[in-house]
């Protein structure tokens, strides 16, 4: 599909392909080679399956309703054996549990919605889309959004969006395709036997703050990395950001003869990257390194999340 130019594809083919990333062809597979199932995945050693990576983050959920489907309309034998049993005894790694699978399905529903909202509140009126119509936008950007985990295809000109926006689709590209929050009180995957508090559950691991902490300055910035590019980008932002969650106080410092447009009485000093900065964004960059002080406290968090 590389050297396929998808921004030319219609409004159908889109919302087909993007279906298609969704539920995974080899489901279908799955369908007919039920019957021999049985005696393949005991031979199987688990941790050979850990390798076989799908790409495809539904495919857990979608090959348990195929099994379903082929026991209820097809009347398999093997399939309510499959159901039946615990993943731990059919030794496939990406046959999980109705539990997990379902937890797998809201996580994924969960890290669209929230790069939805923010893809449109950042870049409704995105280059490439201002000339469509509204309909024709939500299928954009949903294409757009879906690939962020799948194939990676794109209808638009990356380089054109904010960069809170490429440091969120860089999280949504490095989190594994079986990312799922599994909580406490259903956590059979950790196999944990002590009680959470609804905050413990809650917190995200130290990774996941400082991509919320440079996503936030970026949106703050925005208006400075758009007239400033080469001093306000997304790799300095996340330089100071990391160096004040480490409490280091390295900084990538101001380059006066970086400017686009040359200010006069601008002097490149060895000062603080972020005095340049507004505000909010200092506020924030405050709140991170008071966050990395306490970092103690929460290295260990994040175990409500399944990264698989």
């Amino acid at each position: 599909m590389s050297v396929v130019e998808i921004e030319y594809f219609s409004n159908n083919q889109l919302l087909i392909l993007t279906l298609l990333m969704f539920i995974g062809g080899d489901i279908f597979i799955s369908i007919v080679g039920l019957q021999c199932s049985i005696a393949k995945l005991r031979l199987i050693n688990k941790e050979e399956n850990k390798n076989d990576d799908k790409s495809n983050t539904l495919y857990p959920p979608c090959l348990r309703f195929s099994v379903w489907f082929a026991g209820k309309f097809i009347k398999k034998a093997e399939a309510k054996y499959l159901l039946e049993s615990p993943s731990h005894e059919i030794c496939y790694f990406h046959w999980l549990s109705a539990r997990h699978s379902t937890l797998l399905m809201f996580s994924a529903f969960g890290f669209l919605f929230v790069q939805f909202v923010m893809f449109c509140c950042m870049e409704w009126n995105a280059r490439g889309l201002s000339e469509l119509n509204d309909y024709e936008r939500f299928i954009g950007v949903l294409f757009e959004i879906v690939n962020t985990r799948y194939s990676g295809e794109t209808i638009l000109d990356l380089w054109s969006l904010a960069p809170a926006i490429w440091v969120l689709f860089i999280f949504m590209m490095y989190i594994p395709p079986y990312t799922c929050y599994v909580g406490a009180n259903c956590n059979e995957v950790l196999k944990t036997k002590r009680r959470h508090k609804i905050v413990e559950d809650l917190m995200f691991s130290p990774l996941s703050y400082l991509v919320i902490f440079v996503i936030l300055i970026c949106i703050t910035e925005r208006k400075k990395i758009q007239e400033d590019p080469l001093n306000f980008n997304a790799l300095s932002i996340v330089i100071e950001v990391v160096s004040a969650y480490g409490n280091v106080g390295y900084s990538k410092a101001y380059n006066c003869d970086a400017q686009l447009k040359r200010d006069a009485d601008c002097v490149s000093r060895w000062i603080g990257f972020s005095g340049k900065w507004s505000d909010e964004g200092k506020l924030i960059l405050i709140v991170t390194m008071l966050f990395g002080t306490l970092k103690k406290y929460h290295l260990n968090e994040g175990r409500s999340w399944k990264l698989m």
